[in-house]
């Protein structure tokens, strides 16, 4: 049986992601941190489908240093390797960047980046042994062409991005293959902030006219973790209905 750690499991698409992978027979660890109600309902939901045996949730603040130690730990006592990797958390903090204080920016690399980089370190080791591994990480359309009033979220997401391409030049002789997932605007709380007026002038810019499901982002993922994507590393792949054209 296959092992998935999906970070940002709580969230609209970590949600789906997890969703996905238990679906097609995956052991999945998903890290969660504010959203125990969230992973309660998804727990709730799969034990309705006979499937809660193959959820396994770990509450994790990447802010906190010790709480990424006692993951790890969990995960080293647990499981023997991980086959697929999702860096899916993440933090953002819509203000201009001279209103945006230190403490935040640190949070928001903490959680965007450093998670993904210290669980990417780890997720490696195992994957070298057997000689195949997948880390996908969940960047974003502000980590290809930069959102006014979200410009520490923009460079966070541009570094992902970036890690993706530096690590899977080091890991591919290894069997391993590194993406990242860039959404567009995609159905989640994340952009409830947004009032019905403004999602109508945003779904305006889309080509393909609407809004991204979360499943959809779910099924770009699960595909880089198949076969039929051996071929495919260090890209950053951009899902917005056409947003950024």
């Amino acid at each position: 049986m296959k092992t998935a750690l999906i970070t940002g499991a709580s969230g609209g698409i970590g949600f789906a992601v997890v969703k996905k992978f238990i679906e097609n027979g995956y052991f999945v660890v998903a890290q969660y941190n504010k959203g125990a109600a969230e992973i309660e309902r998804l727990s709730s939901e799969l034990k309705e489908r006979g499937l809660a045996d193959y959820l396994f949730p770990f509450r994790c603040d990447f802010t906190d240093s010790d709480s990424v130690k006692e993951l790890i730990s969990y995960l080293e006592i647990n499981f023997k390797r991980l086959d697929v990797l999702v860096n899916n958390a993440g933090m953002d903090y819509y203000a201009l960047s001279v209103d945006t204080p230190e403490e935040v920016f640190d949070k928001i690399f903490a959680v965007n980046v450093k998670s993904a980089f210290t669980l990417s370190n780890f997720a490696v080791k195992g994957m070298r042994i057997k000689g195949f591994g997948r880390i996908i990480n969940v960047s974003s359309v502000w980590g290809v062409k930069g959102a006014c009033m979200e410009s520490v979220y923009s460079a966070s997401k541009f570094a992902l991005g970036g890690f993706t391409k530096s690590l899977a030049q080091e890991v591919a002789s290894d069997g391993i293959t590194v993406n990242c997932v860039c959404p567009g605007v995609t159905d989640t709380k994340m952009n409830d902030r947004f009032s019905e007026e403004e999602k109508s002038d945003i779904v305006a810019d889309i080509p393909v006219g609407r809004i991204c499901k979360a499943e959809e982002i779910a099924d770009v993922i699960f595909f880089l973790t198949g076969k039929e994507a051996d071929y495919i590393t260090g890209q950053n792949i951009v899902v917005d209905g056409g947003f950024t054209l």
